[in-house]
């Protein structure tokens, strides 16, 4: 069922390329950014989850918006440290916009139903 909901394909594949990064970074954040990164980015993964099966999603998205905030944070962070390049960042900041975009009209849909 998950899989119907383009949030969760989207988001899925943005947890790839967000392993596929943070584990280039250096040594010396590998556990401390990287590993806020990777933790955030799952339980993302997790609320979304948690929405699609929850008959109450506003609350849950509520803070997943929160949680897309925080990694934009750290991900700028991440840029200017210049462990991402211009161009992961600009990709990475694209889908989270998207990804917010997508989040708050679902919460929408939630409030007017």
């Amino acid at each position: 069922m998950k899989e119907k909901y383009p949030i969760f394909i989207k988001w899925s594949k943005l947890l790839d390329w967000t392993f596929d990064t943070v584990e280039k970074f250096p040594k010396s954040v590998r556990f401390t950014l990287s590993t806020r990164i990777v933790n955030i980015s799952l339980d993302v993964l997790e609320g979304i989850i948690e929405a699609i099966y929850a008959k109450q999603k506003t609350d849950i998205l509520k803070k997943l918006n929160l949680y897309i905030e925080k990694l934009r944070v750290l991900y700028r962070i991440s840029h200017d440290r210049r462990y991402i390049s211009v161009r992961q960042y600009e990709y990475v900041s694209l889908e989270l916009d998207e990804t917010g975009r997508m989040m708050g009209g679902w919460i929408k849909s939630e409030t007017k139903g």
